[in-house]
């Protein structure tokens, strides 16, 4: 019997986990799998406002594309005329009639429905999003300044903001400067 329990102490015992082991383990990943769920969503968030606002500079460029060729008053007004309202001219009722920059201030693509492409016609896949076109006369020495539309002398310089909505909500704004030469 003596030879039998000196059997035992020599064999090594298998021994499991223990309960509070088990429970760290299960702590421990869960806390992993949380994180990563919670990294996944803040790298979802992040592509998607990368889109939109990949989306918002595509809109932008379309506006200057489509401005870039114009002139920035219109080309039927007189030498030397002082231009003292901007925007579409009474005849000009619709984006394909525009036919200079300044005709352009106060434009909304929301009235529309859609943005607009270079060509001028409605991005209708883009509906959530919106431009809005506001042209300044400003001061041809301080590009900071802005002058009234009736300021005379007339400016030879004028700024282009565009800015961009998704939804009501601004996702972008760019602007540029042309001169009237």
């Amino acid at each position: 019997m003596e030879n039998q329990k000196s059997k035992i102490k020599n064999q090594t015992s298998i021994q499991g986990f223990s309960l509070i082991e088990v429970l760290i383990a299960t702590v421990l990943v869960g806390l992993a799998i949380a994180a990563l769920v919670a990294a996944n969503g803040s790298f979802t968030m992040a592509n998607v406002a990368g889109a939109d606002l990949s989306t918002a500079e595509f809109l932008v460029e379309q506006i200057r594309e489509l401005t870039t060729m114009l002139p920035v008053v219109d080309p039927n007004l007189p030498a030397g005329a002082v231009v003292t309202v901007l925007g579409p001219e009474a005849d000009e009722t619709g984006v394909t009639l525009y036919d200079d920059v300044d005709d352009w201030d106060d434009f909304n693509s929301a009235s529309l429905g859609a943005p607009i492409s270079a060509q001028g016609t409605p991005l209708t896949n883009l509906a959530a999003f919106s431009q809005q076109v506001i042209v300044q006369k400003i001061n041809p020495t301080d590009f900071d300044e802005v002058w009234p539309d009736n300021h005379d002398p007339s400016s030879n310089f004028i700024r282009i903001t565009v800015s961009i909505f998704e939804n009501g909500q601004p996702i972008s704004s760019a602007s540029w400067i042309r001169a009237r030469y």
